[in-house]
C-alpha cells in the first residue's frame, strides 16, 4: 500500500489538490459520486484543464456555479447534509471533520457560533465541489500515511464577501494557531494569497504528518495548477510514494532518553518588588525558556528577595543574560552548562467522544507509549461539560482513538 506526500509548492488551496489527485489518476466518478449521493449534482459543472504554471504543465479544476439559489449556506445546514448523506461512514468523517474546522475557525474570528456561521467562500458551491471531492480521492487512494511539507501563506490582500481582507485570511490564522502546525514565511517581496481557508484546512484535516519522510521513493504524482499568476510556478503536487522511514515503526527505535545540553542561570534579587519579578519571569518563560522557578528568601541585612532560577536553551544563553540586566535589578547572573535526560516527547491531535482534542505523547525507554491530554483541554471541557476532570480525563482515556501528530520526536 503507498503513502500519500503533498507538495505545497509554494501553497495550498482546495481546487489546486483536486487537479492533483486527478492528474494522480483519481477517475472523475469518484470524485463525483459523494457529491451526487448528497444531491449536488445539479448545482455545479467540473471539468478538469489541462493547463501550465511558468511552463510547467499541470490539471486545473474548473468549477462553474449553476446554483442560482440566493440561500447562503451556514455550518447548521452542512452539517445535516453530511449527517443525512448516504456516505460509507469513514468519507463521511472526514469531509464532516474538514468542515467543522472551517465553521469552528470562521466562528472564533467573528465571534459566533460556528452553527450560525454563513460560509460565502467556504459554502460556495465550488468549495464544496473542492472539498468533498479532495477527501473521496484521499479515501479512494486509501494510503497507509499522509505527508505534507509546511506550505507558505502569502501576503497582501484578497477580496472576499467580508470585504478586502489581509492575507493571511483571519480563518487561516486560526486554523493554524487551532492546529499548531508550523508554516513557512513568504517568498520575498511576492503579494498573493498562496494558501486558502479551503486548502488549510484539508491539510490540517487530512495530513498526519507535517513534513515528508526522510527516505522515499516515487511510484507517481500529479499537479495540480492554481489560478493566481507568480513570478514562480503555482502549483501543488501530489505523490504516490513508498516510504522508508516508516513512524508507526520507528516509534519504538527512538533512542528514549535522550541526552542534551541545557544552560541554567539564576540570581537572587532584594531589590524589587513582587509585581516586577512576576513579570520578569513571565518574559523569560514567553521568550523560551524550558522553565522558571522563583522563591522567597532570606536575604543580608534580613531582606526578603527573591531566588530565581531558568532552564533554557544553550544556544540562547547569551540572548538570556541580555534579559536578565535589562528586564531586571541584578547586578549578577550565575551561569552553568548541564546535561539532562528527557523522554522523547510531541504534540498532536487525538480523536476522542468529545471530539478532537490537543495531547502530547511520551516514549518511554521500553518503547511503549503514554498519552497525555493538554490541560488547557481539560479545563475547557470541564467549564463545558460541567464534570470533574477525574471524569473527563477517564473519558478521554476509554474513548481516545486515531492519533495524528503535529510534529516529529524530541
Amino acid at each position: 500500500m503507498d503513502d500519500v506526500l503533498i507538495e505545497c509548492s509554494p501553497g495550498i488551496s482546495g481546487d489546486m489538490l483536486l487537479g492533483a489527485f486527478y492528474d494522480l489518476g483519481v477517475p472523475k466518478k469518484v470524485i463525483e459520486q459523494p457529491l451526487i449521493d448528497l444531491g449536488l449534482k445539479d448545482l455545479y459543472q467540473l471539468d478538469f484543464q489541462e493547463s501550465k504554471s511558468c511552463s510547467i504543465r499541470g490539471i486545473k479544476a474548473k468549477v462553474e456555479n449553476i446554483d442560482s439559489s440566493p440561500i447562503k449556506r451556514t455550518w447548521r445546514g452542512i452539517k445535516e447534509l453530511i449527517l443525512n448523506g448516504h456516505l460509507e461512514d469513514k468519507l463521511k468523517k472526514i469531509i464532516y471533520e474538514v468542515f467543522e474546522s472551517l465553521a469552528i475557525a470562521e466562528g472564533k474570528v467573528h465571534g459566533i457560533k460556528s452553527d450560525d456561521v454563513h460560509f460565502h467562500e467556504i459554502g460556495a458551491i465550488d468549495s464544496l465541489v473542492d472539498i468533498i471531492g479532495v477527501c473521496a480521492a484521499l479515501n479512494y487512494l486509501n494510503p497507509r500515511r499522509v505527508y505534507c511539507n509546511e506550505p507558505m501563506l502569502g501576503k497582501g490582500f484578497v477580496h472576499t464577501e467580508h470585504g478586502k481582507l489581509s492575507v493571511p485570511p483571519p480563518a487561516v490564522i486560526e486554523l493554524i494557531r487551532q492546529k499548531s502546525i508550523k508554516v513557512l514565511s513568504s517568498r520575498g517581496s511576492i503579494e498573493g494569497e498562496l494558501s486558502t481557508p479551503t486548502g488549510i484546512a484539508l491539510l490540517v484535516n487530512l495530513v498526519e504528518y507535517l513534513e515528508p519522510p526522510l527516505k522515499f521513493s516515487i511510484n507517481s504524482y500529479g499537479v495540480g495548477i492554481g489560478s493566481l499568476k507568480f513570478p514562480f510556478p503555482n502549483l501543488v503536487r501530489v505523490y504516490k510514494i513508498t516510504s522508508f522511514d516508516d513512524p508507526s515503526n520507528n516509534d519504538n527505535e527512538q533512542i528514549s532518553p535522550k541526552c542534551e545540553e541545557i544552560s541554567i542561570q539564576e540570581a537572587w534579587i532584594d531589590d524589587q518588588t513582587p509585581e516586577d519579578i512576576s513579570n520578569f519571569v513571565e518574559k523569560l518563560r514567553t521568550e523560551g525558556a524550558y522553565d522558571v522557578s522563583y522563591q522567597a528568601i532570606n536575604m543580608k541585612k534580613n531582606r526578603i528577595g527573591f531566588s530565581i532560577q531558568v532552564i533554557l536553551p544553550i544556544e540562547k544563553k547569551e540572548f538570556f543574560r541580555r534579559l536578565w540586566f535589562d528586564y531586571s535589578n541584578t547586578i549578577g547572573v550565575r551561569e552553568r552548562n548541564q546535561s539532562r535526560w528527557i523522554l522523547l516527547r510531541r504534540r498532536g491531535e487525538c480523536s476522542t467522544t468529545f471530539g478532537n482534542i490537543k495531547v502530547k505523547q511520551t516514549l518511554k525507554p521500553d518503547g511503549s507509549i503514554i498519552m497525555k491530554p493538554e490541560n488547557d483541554e481539560v479545563l475547557r471541557l470541564q467549564l463545558k461539560h460541567k464534570i470533574s476532570t477525574y471524569e473527563i480525563r477517564k473519558i478521554i482515556r476509554e474513548s481516545s482513538k486515531k492519533f495524528k501528530a503535529f510534529e516529529n520526536w524530541k
